[in-house]
């Protein structure tokens, strides 16, 4: 309707900001919906591994995985284990459609990436959505990996291409799987949008949640063999090894 105001302008102008907290439903001052109590009580990632993100017993290790098999990715940037109550607003945001959920965890996620990009981490020149399957993002209407990557690019400033990775093949769904599993169901699932410009480029994955790493691995794969320089993944949870 032609008296619907358009989504890029700013509709709600606040004099004060402040707002509830969707945790605790406290009144809070806080840049983001969410009271310091409640953010300092996330769960949030301890050592792990360089690589993977993997939880680990001490800092500065690599994962034996990772060891035996180092993946296409360079780095994994998450800011907490995947443990309640971001176990419970990840699935709201997924599967619920709790938007207000996934985009407090952008939120969240961005201030982290701030604060790394500050210290040395190199900052990529494009963010990429893990792509969903169209049968799947027709029940779920929404594809929670591209809503993260929109919100990541308008805070960080960063360019970003929701088409540059294609989902050319329906597989099982990946929860439940273990590693091998997950690998063999993804080969031959995705591929490169045609005339996608990537060599030379530092590109950084934007997921949910990260399990086995078999999707984002292959992904990475799918994005280095065509000359990028550098992938990195962006998520907002890790999982300990599935066994544990």
């Amino acid at each position: 309707m032609r008296c619907q105001p358009q989504s890029t302008h700013q509709v709600y102008i606040w004099l004060k900001n402040k707002q509830t907290c969707l945790l605790c439903d406290e009144t809070t001052d806080a840049l983001f919906p969410i009271c310091t109590g409640c953010e300092t009580d996330l769960p949030w990632l301890g050592d792990s591994c360089e690589r993977c993100a993997l939880p680990m017993p001490m800092a500065g290790l690599t994962c034996g995985q990772c060891q035996r098999q180092p993946p296409a990715f360079s780095e994994v940037v998450v800011p907490w284990g995947y443990d309640f109550p971001i176990d419970s607003l990840v699935t709201r945001f997924k599967h619920q459609a709790k938007w207000p959920m996934g985009r407090l965890l952008a939120q969240l996620l961005g201030q982290a990436l701030q604060h790394r990009f500050a210290e040395g981490l190199a900052r990529p020149d494009c963010l990429l959505p893990v792509p969903l399957a169209s049968k799947r993002l027709r029940q779920r209407g929404y594809n929670q990996a591209e809503m993260l990557t929109r919100w990541l690019g308008t805070q960080l400033d960063l360019a970003s291409d929701e088409r540059l990775l294609l989902r050319v093949l329906e597989t099982p769904a990946q929860q439940g799987l273990d590693a091998k599993a997950r690998q063999s169901n993804l080969r031959k699932a995705f591929a490169i949008s045609p005339g996608a410009q990537i060599k030379g480029k530092h590109f950084a994955v934007v997921d949910d949640v990260l399990t086995t790493g078999a999707t984002v691995n292959t992904l990475s794969r799918l994005l280095m063999d065509g000359g990028a320089r550098r992938v990195d993944i962006y998520c907002l949870a890790r999982t300990p090894k599935p066994q544990d």
